[in-house]
């Protein structure tokens, strides 16, 4: 998921916002509100940090006796 910020805001604060992409997050910068660039990790990510992310997914809890009208609708009410 991308985190939206202003051209002018991530110019001003690129150093912190590159310590922050090293740590796995994901900025989509505007310009006047549209989208115009991603600032993402390279894709040159350590074997170890790839391994830790697959066993931090594994392990996440799972979520059972759920209706399966109430996922469809939380699904249709993301693509909005």
């Amino acid at each position: 998921m991308f985190v939206e910020i202003g051209s002018y805001d991530a110019k001003t604060k690129l150093p912190e916002l590159l310590r922050e992409v090293q740590g796995g997050r994901r900025y989509r910068i505007t310009l006047r509100g549209k989208p115009v660039a991603d600032l993402v990790p390279t894709g040159d990510a350590h074997p170890d940090d790839r391994r830790a992310a697959i066993a931090a997914m594994r392990n996440f809890p799972k979520v059972r006796g759920l209706d399966p009208a109430t996922v469809g609708d939380w699904i249709r009410e993301g693509r909005r």
